[in-house]
């Protein structure tokens, strides 16, 4: 069968869905795409966000992350499929859902979105187009890819710490790890595997592209800043939460950098201090208790720390061979 090329227009509940043009090695035609929104008490902006986003996908889902207003109701009326959390359990367990249904569903291709206005349902076919023409499997909406964004200063700052940890954790060459902003291909939606329950998902997923082979693009995006209550949690605890998070990840994957390096500093304080308090012995004949027992503490922890890292690590690397 000879490729070609085409626009494809569905209509579904009378609504017209423009979808970009998809290329399949196996056969012509459009890929099935669902635009995924993780909510937490967006009735006030969600039903519009949905709307918005019929127009460029076959189907809307709302994963409703237990809230206590009428996002459910709304969501139904707007025409989107509604997944109920019977309780709030975090921007993760939402992704994961988000995920599950894709999969259960036979979803190709997987656009998630905020729904609380920030993110604009006009740059879907933006994300879909890259994943078809760069052949990728993850597309990140980045807020560093133009210089015109009104981001808060201490946001960027926040947002640029825990890019570094990220990259620290496995992730490559990405701007922007805190987007929110994403698409993914089949083979994304297949393979990536969410454990975390908070926003450092995000960053999970990340950290996965890698090992699991697959291929992430980035495509510049505006995020609205000028609204209200876009957040359910305070920015500078989202942060260390991610933080900490990122650095479970990161002894995770590298139990020897992170345990092995810090408890050879601290064991090599304390033969420092040691010798330290010998001097002092040796000098004035007066037992140094102070620096004696902290000499002791120091190489101990150290020596602890050195035994855990090559513990884990053995234990790593079996969990990676069974995986494999």
């Amino acid at each position: 069968m000879m490729k070609t090329e085409a626009t494809i227009q569905f209509h579904r509940d009378s609504i017209p869905i423009d979808l970009a043009t998809y290329k399949s090695s196996a056969w012509e035609g459009p890929k099935r795409t669902l635009a995924a929104i993780p909510c937490y008490n967006e009735a006030v902006t969600i039903g519009s966000i949905i709307l918005k986003a019929r127009k460029y996908v076959d189907e809307v889902l709302v994963v409703d992350d237990g809230s206590s207003d009428d996002t459910a109701e709304i969501t139904r009326a707007a025409g989107a499929v509604v997944v109920s959390h019977e309780k709030n359990q975090g921007y993760g367990a939402a992704l994961k859902s988000c995920f599950q249904y894709a999969k259960d569903h036979n979803i190709d291709q997987m656009v998630i979105l905020d729904g609380d206005g920030q993110h604009d349902p006009a740059m879907i076919p933006g994300f879909l187009a890259s994943l078809a023409e760069e052949n990728a499997d993850i597309v990140i909406g980045s807020r560093f890819m133009q210089k015109s964004q009104n981001i808060p200063g201490y946001r960027v700052l926040g947002m640029k710490i825990l890019d570094h940890a990220t990259a620290m954790a496995g992730s490559t060459g990405v701007t922007d790890s805190q987007s929110g902003y994403r698409a993914y291909s089949r083979s994304a939606i297949e393979r990536i595997r969410i454990t975390g329950g908070d926003m450092s998902a995000g960053s999970e997923i990340l950290t996965q592209m890698a090992e699991k082979g697959l291929k992430s693009v980035e495509i510049p995006i505006t995020v609205r800043y000028d609204l209200e209550n876009t957040s359910s949690q305070n920015p500078v605890v989202h942060g260390i939460g991610v933080l900490t998070n990122l650095m479970g990840i990161i002894c995770y994957k590298q139990p020897m950098l992170t345990f092995c390096l810090f408890g050879l500093i601290l064991a090599g304080a304390g033969i420092a201090v040691g010798a330290w308090a010998y001097s002092t012995y040796s000098a004035t004949l007066i037992f140094p208790y102070l620096q004696s027992v902290l000499s002791v503490f120091l190489s101990i922890t150290g020596l602890l720390l050195i035994t855990s890292g090559l513990t884990i690590n053995t234990l790593v690397q079996m969990i990676r061979a069974k995986e494999s």
